[in-house]
């Protein structure tokens, strides 16, 4: 069995502010470690379950954010952006068995989380076929694409009821609540063992029923902070202005929606 973990920062318990989520700021460091520690409890879940190969893609900010040491020894940790498409999702393709997704937020326009967003700060919100999207959305229809079901979500409450709607079947642990500019979170301690246990439990789920089906046509809608980037936007292929500040495009090609969107962040 061969599972990827997408990572992020943001759904970390205790993350309240981007000063903890920007390794080039002084109050970074504990949550550097506390990402570490849930990430490798995904990975210790998964392996107990009997996954022969893990493989991490750091995907937050710069994508250098993982101490690789500690990890279990049999992960491969994938570092830096390439610039493919897929971007959280760098590497996944049709050989693994599982999507597992760490350190996951709310999206933007939401109130789940104090960093609540999609993608980048620049959007201020994102519809995918008139639906708010996460990037929890975004890349489980990108494992879609590739045929290879999201089994567990780890991140704020938020976020955990979103994945729920979305399959009931998908396996979550939520580590802490928004609320406002603050958050309310569970131990650190508890965050991975409960990580640990979930990502043991979705490995051993019905695979077929966690296989998300992607829709037939797709319309992304972008809607921007600054107007003139929206403009500037626009001009990609096939896109056009539906607004001042928003970007529409539309397909029935879900990679090309990838490709857009890794041309406009």
């Amino acid at each position: 069995m061969k599972v990827f973990i997408s990572a992020d920062i943001e759904g970390v318990s205790g993350v309240t502010h981007w000063d903890e989520a920007h390794t080039d700021k002084p109050d970074n460091p504990p949550f550097r470690e506390q990402m570490s520690a849930e990430v490798a409890a995904a990975c210790e879940g998964a392996l107990q379950a009997g996954a022969d190969e893990v493989w991490v893609k750091d995907a937050h900010n710069t994508a250098r954010n993982l101490i690789a040491e500690r990890l279990p020894r049999p992960v491969c940790l994938h570092r830096g952006w390439s610039g493919h498409p897929y971007l959280m999702l760098e590497g996944l393709d049709g050989t693994f068995d599982g999507v597992l997704m760490t350190g996951y937020h709310s999206p933007a326009a939401t109130a789940g989380n104090p960093l609540s967003h999609t993608l980048s700060t620049r959007f201020v919100e994102v519809r995918l076929n008139g639906e708010l999207a996460s990037e929890f959305r975004l890349n489980a229809y990108t494992a879609g694409l590739l045929k290879v079901p999201v089994l567990f979500v780890c991140g704020d409450q938020g976020l955990c009821d979103e994945v729920k709607a979305f399959n009931p079947a998908i396996e979550t642990v939520a580590v802490k609540t928004g609320m406002g500019g603050a958050t309310v979170s569970i131990h650190p301690a508890l965050a991975v063992e409960r990580i640990r246990a979930g990502a043991a439990r979705a490995l051993q789920a019905d695979r077929g029923v966690l296989q998300v089906v992607l829709p037939e046509h797709f319309t992304l809608e972008l809607r921007y902070r600054e107007h003139a980037a929206a403009f500037h936007d626009a001009f990609y292929p096939g896109a056009r202005l539906a607004g001042s500040h928003t970007l529409a495009f539309e397909t029935d090609d879900y990679f090309e929606v990838l490709r857009l969107i890794s041309f406009v962040l």
